[in-house]
């Protein structure tokens, strides 16, 4: 009798027959999901572009807009390639980061940069879902042997990680820093619940180094 150790390993190395349609159903119901959270990032990253304040920050997010068309173009060529129907499920993890990244532009003052501190952390939390969610399609697909779904997985998991760095260069290279001076120059001034100085010696500038 094989013993429990074995039995998870042939499971994990394709080796189980018995596992296989297991697997395959849930490689699909992943595929399906992730499918609906790159739709859904899609339309996120243009607000996300719309609520920035720098350039930089903008461009980040419409360049990997961009990028997350063609994961979008991907996942449907893999539908096609394992034989099913185009289709994505609820993916309640995408909706509750997406509603979480709509809350910090709320919660933050336009054209401050703390905000875009803000959206990148929210935008890096969305990366970290999908970097968890193609890396384990990915293992599944090399499992199943879909060799051509698994290049294209990997094409795109590549891309996640990359955003990420970027997103994490970019904080590091001046929104961090920046902001923490805007802060400590004007505190409480991202909030966007501040209330506005009214009189004649208002300094209408209040805001950051933008003077915004």
């Amino acid at each position: 009798m094989a013993s429990l150790a074995d039995k998870i390993g042939s499971f994990f190395s394709g080796n189980d027959s018995s596992a296989d349609e297991g697997l395959r159903d849930l490689f699909i119901s992943e595929l399906k999901r992730v499918y609906y959270s790159e739709k859904r990032s899609l339309h996120a990253l243009g607000d996300q572009a719309d609520a920035s304040t720098t350039n930089e920050v903008r461009s980040a997010f419409l360049q990997h807009q961009e990028e997350s068309r063609n994961q979008v173009e991907r996942l449907e060529e893999i539908f096609k390639i394992i034989g099913i129907k185009t289709e994505d499920h609820t993916s309640h993890a995408i909706d509750g980061l997406i509603s979480d990244a709509h809350q910090v532009v709320s919660e933050t003052e336009q054209g401050s940069l703390t905000r875009d501190a803000a959206l990148i952390i929210a935008a890096q939390k969305i990366e970290h879902y999908e970097i968890a969610i193609y890396g384990s399609l990915l293992t599944l697909a090399n499992v199943l042997d879909f060799t051509q779904s698994a290049e294209l997985l990997a094409q795109t998991l590549e891309e996640e990680k990359a955003t990420d760095h970027k997103l994490t260069a970019l904080a590091e290279s001046f929104v961090n820093t920046r902001s923490k001076e805007e802060e400590e120059k004007h505190p409480g001034s991202h909030h966007a619940s501040r209330h506005p100085i009214h009189g004649s010696d208002a300094d209408v500038t209040l805001g950051g180094p933008l003077g915004v």
